[in-house]
C-alpha cells in the first residue's frame, strides 16, 4: 500500500489536460451555488450533509449516496474550483486548500448549516479535519472516508514532517514532477477496483486545472493536523480501506488509520474490506452501512 499510494501522491498533478466541458449538476431538480473556491450542488429535504470530494474529483463521487438519501436529507454536493472541469477561478493561482476550506465554513455559517454533519474523502476529508480543529463551534460531526492527518507519512513514515517533505512540495507546486504510463497506471489502480471506475477518476484528473491539482496536493503535504487531534471535541467517524487489492499485509491498514488517530477523544472506526481509496466505488454496502450508522444519531 505504501509505495502505491506514494507513487500517487507525489506525481498525481502530471497528465492533466487542459479543462473540458463541466457539467454544472447532477440532478435536473437541484439548485447549484457557485462561489469562488467551490460550488455547492444541493437536492433533497431533510437535515443538512455536506459532502466534499478528494484531489482533482468531482462531485459525482457522492452521486449515489445523494441518489439514495435525497429524500430525507437535503444534500449538498461541494465540488473544489479547479477540479474536475469546474473553473479554477481563485484556485488557479497560489495556495487552494486553506483558502477553501476557510471559504467552506463562512458559507456553512452565511446559509445557517452550523453546527454542520459533513462527509469527507480524502482532500476532502482534509478539508472537514481542518475545521474540525479551526472551527470546532461549526461542526456537528465528521466522517472521513480514507483520510488521514498527514498524507506525506504515507512516503516517510511516522517521522515525516512538513519540513522533510518540503522540497517534493515545492517541486509539485512548480509543476517539475513527471509521470511515466507506467506510474499512471500504477497510480490508477490503487485508486479503485473497477476499470471503469478508474476510467471516470482518469477523467476528472484529465478535465482539471493543472494549477489548481498541483497547488491543493502541495498544501497537503505540508498541512500537519496530528499536533492539533488530541483537542478535537467534534465527534468523528473514519472509514478506511484495507488496501488488500494491492498485496497489503492484514492488519497494516488498520495499524496506520488507527494509530494516526489514536489521540482523538471521540473516534468511531470502520473497515472497508477489499477495497482501494475510493470506498464508495468499490463497497458501496460496506460505505452505505458506516454512512447511515454516522447518519443515524
Amino acid at each position: 500500500m505504501k509505495s502505491a499510494l506514494a507513487i500517487g501522491a507525489a506525481i498525481s498533478i502530471v497528465a492533466i489536460s487542459a479543462q473540458t466541458a463541466f457539467a454544472e449538476k447532477l440532478f435536473a431538480t437541484s439548485k447549484l451555488v457557485t462561489e469562488d473556491r467551490f460550488s455547492d450542488e444541493i437536492v433533497g429535504q431533510g437535515p443538512d450533509v455536506i459532502f466534499i470530494p478528494g484531489l482533482a474529483s468531482s462531485r459525482e463521487t457522492w452521486k449515489a449516496a445523494a441518489e439514495r438519501l435525497k429524500d430525507h436529507f437535503r444534500i449538498h454536493l461541494i465540488q473544489i474550483a479547479g477540479f474536475a472541469g469546474e473553473e479554477a477561478r481563485s484556485n488557479a493561482v497560489g495556495p487552494v486548500l486553506t483558502p477553501t476550506a476557510k471559504a467552506i465554513d463562512a458559507y456553512l455559517v452565511e446559509q445557517h448549516l452550523t453546527p454542520a454533519t459533513i462527509v469527507g474523502h480524502s482532500l476532502g476529508g482534509t478539508i472537514a479535519l481542518y475545521l474540525t480543529e479551526k472551527h470546532p463551534s461549526d461542526l456537528k460531526k465528521i466522517l472521513l472516508v480514507d483520510a488521514l492527518p498527514f498524507y506525506p507519512r504515507l512516503i516517510g513514515g511516522p517521522q515525516a514532517t512538513p519540513e522533510s517533505v518540503k522540497p517534493l512540495a515545492d517541486a509539485i507546486r512548480r509543476g517539475e514532477s513527471q509521470m511515466t504510463d507506467a506510474q499512471q497506471t500504477q497510480f490508477l489502480a490503487s485508486m479503485a477496483m473497477a476499470q471503469s471506475d478508474r476510467d471516470v477518476i482518469a477523467g476528472w484528473r484529465q478535465a482539471s486545472d493543472k494549477s489548481a491539482v498541483a497547488n491543493a496536493l502541495a498544501d497537503d503535504f505540508t498541512l500537519d493536523l496530528r499536533p492539533g487531534l488530541a483537542r478535537i471535541s467534534v465527534p468523528l467517524t473514519l472509514i478506511y480501506p484495507d488496501y488488500a487489492r494491492l498485496g497489503t499485509p492484514p492488519g497494516t491498514s488498520d495499524k496506520i488509520y488507527r494509530g494516526d488517530y489514536a489521540a482523538v477523544p471521540h473516534m468511531t472506526f470502520a473497515r472497508a474490506d477489499n477495497s482501494l481509496h475510493f470506498v464508495m466505488f468499490d463497497q458501496p454496502a460496506q460505505f452505505n452501512a458506516a454512512l447511515d450508522a454516522f447518519l443515524k444519531d
